[in-house]
């Protein structure tokens, strides 16, 4: 939350965040990511990246899965969650 709250002093317009979620207990990593929508809902562009699909799928408008580097899918919330490849590589099927 410092390092967010940090990047938000410089009043700039996209906040990147390399996960997030590292190393925090499941409820202080949905707090993190309730917050990260909000301030995206105040117009600042946030730009995860992040393991924990769930989570992070949940408050994005767009997701890229990368598989080895390249970028394997691309789509919107709703499309990854019913895609077959991502169930299966990301979110156990």
């Amino acid at each position: 939350m410092l390092a967010v709250g940090r990047a938000l002093m410089s009043k700039g317009k996209i906040l990147l965040r390399d996960e997030p979620s590292i190393g925090l207990a499941a409820v202080i990593a949905r707090e993190i990511f309730r917050v990260l929508a909000e301030i995206n809902q105040a117009g600042i562009t946030v730009l995860l990246v992040e393991q924990k699909a769930n989570m992070v799928l949940r408050v994005a408008y767009r997701s890229y899965v990368l598989e080895i580097g390249p970028i394997a899918l691309s789509d919107t919330e709703q499309e990854l969650m019913g895609n077959p490849k991502a169930g299966e590589a990301y979110w156990g099927g």
